[in-house]
């Protein structure tokens, strides 16, 4: 079997499948994890990870379609990440006072502030994504 004969196939698999798109997604944060600890670098893996995905969107390896159902499920089951941090409060009674205010209010400072950066980033990246298309239709 060619490469062309095994890469058609799994371009296409990508398209469809939310599963494979999460794992490759994964695969690319793991992979930037191994990157963080192979060469001690003082990042987080998933920065490594997500500078790696930007590459591969950018030069074209890697089309926004590939990742595109996959991305939209991680996104709404966001709140799922966050329940271990809520699990960890019920466990500790001391976070019930005045501890417990100053964190709930990190908590809600950070949460906010991730949500605010990602709703400004995916609307530039939809702004951005539309006036390519547009250039984009224009030349063809």
């Amino acid at each position: 079997m060619t490469t062309r004969q095994f890469t058609i196939p799994f371009r296409r698999a990508m398209h469809v499948s939310a599963v494979l798109q999460i794992a490759l997604l994964i695969l690319i944060w793991q992979g930037g994890e191994a990157i963080v600890r192979l060469f001690n670098l003082p990042v987080p893996g998933a920065v490594v990870g997500m500078l790696f995905l930007l590459a591969l969107l950018a030069t074209g390896q890697l089309k926004v379609a590939s990742l595109r159902s996959g991305a939209k499920w991680l996104l709404a089951e966001m709140l799922l990440f966050f329940i271990p941090a809520v699990l960890a409060i019920l466990d500790h009674r001391e976070f019930l006072g005045l501890l417990g205010l100053k964190v709930l209010a990190v908590i809600l400072v950070g949460a906010t502030t991730v949500m605010v950066v990602t709703a400004l980033a995916v609307d530039v990246s939809y702004r951005l994504m539309i006036r390519f298309g547009e250039r984009h239709a224009r030349l063809h």
